[in-house]
């Protein structure tokens, strides 16, 4: 869908420059913008790379664990519909912990295993279970510690301090979790309401 709305986007802009006379710019739009392309992404990879360097440290000296630790009593909170002892804690708090330290690859196979495993505990496979809903608005907000894509792309781009940014995206992305969880507590709430009210009548 995204591919095809930027296609469409594109094919229309350059048929209006067409239309408006501005062939040259369109080429030489095309052209710079290329060439800044290249050149951004050789710098993105050597700063991603040294970020990336760096959090392969944290997650081979046991950090990620230590958070998963120390969040186990929210996320138990959050789900309490996964029995105790269940493997998808455990998934899920090492997936929010990745995503905290800005390891998005190392966050990502910890999700798919944390959404496995809500499946298995979900009787009815056609339809997403409250767990399963909370565990996506957590992992797509995400509170950032260390935001290092948004790091390493000002640093690309010549930002004479890059790391200026992780007091307000922590701040961003505790507000975004914060409204995220409260609306999904709040439509579970209200469907228990309407499951409730169903097996009245």
């Amino acid at each position: 869908m995204i591919n095809s709305i930027w296609f469409y986007m594109i094919v229309v802009s350059i048929i209006y420059g067409l239309f408006n006379g501005n062939v040259k710019q369109i080429t030489e739009g095309v052209i710079a913008s290329s060439v800044q392309t290249v050149e951004m992404c050789i710098t993105f990879i050597g700063v991603w790379a040294l970020w990336l360097g760096l959090m392969e440290i944290v997650k081979k000296s046991g950090l990620i664990q230590v958070l998963s630790s120390m969040m186990y009593p929210i996320i138990k909170r959050l789900f309490p519909e996964v029995p105790k002892d269940h493997p998808a804690l455990g998934s899920i708090a090492l997936n929010f912990s990745a995503n905290m330290l800005g390891l998005g690859n190392a966050a990502t196979p910890f999700g798919l295993k944390a959404m496995k495993e809500l499946q298995e505990l979900n009787k009815d496979k056609e339809v997403a279970t409250d767990a399963m809903c909370m565990f996506l608005v957590v992992n797509t907000s995400s509170i950032q510690l260390i935001p290092t894509t948004v790091i390493a792309l000002r640093a690309s781009l010549g930002s004479m301090e890059p790391t200026s940014i992780i007091i307000s995206s922590l701040i961003a992305t505790t507000i975004s979790t914060i409204i995220g969880v409260i609306v999904a507590l709040t439509l579970r709430r209200r469907s228990d309401k309407r499951e409730r009210n169903k097996a009245y009548a």
